[in-house]
């Protein structure tokens, strides 16, 4: 495995890691989403260069807007969470509850 496959691989891992195992605030879930949607940002822009292809680069920029918009939402439902329940920590909000 190469170094670079190596380290886009190591990145996603361990965003999915901290995604999995430090669930208290949601701001730390939106922090890990975020750093694994740019993992897969780099990957997705380095591929073409790997490959000496000049095609397939409107992936990377069609992936990027689709994460500028997944951010700008979940800070909605931060802001919006923060002021309804009074706090971020993702124990607090019952699902149940409409």
């Amino acid at each position: 495995m190469p170094f670079l496959h190596l380290c886009f691989f190591s990145a996603f891992t361990l965003s999915s890691l901290g995604l999995a195992f430090h669930r208290t605030h949601l701001i730390s879930a939106l922090l890990c989403l975020e750093s694994m949607m740019l993992s897969m940002y780099i990957a997705l822009a380095m591929w073409p260069i790997q490959t000496q292809t000049p095609s397939s680069t409107i992936l990377a920029i069609l992936m990027l807007s689709f994460s500028a918009c997944e951010a700008g939402t979940g800070l909605a439902l931060l802001v919006a969470s923060t002021r309804t329940h009074g706090s971020d920590h993702l124990h607090n909000f019952n699902l149940l509850k409409c």
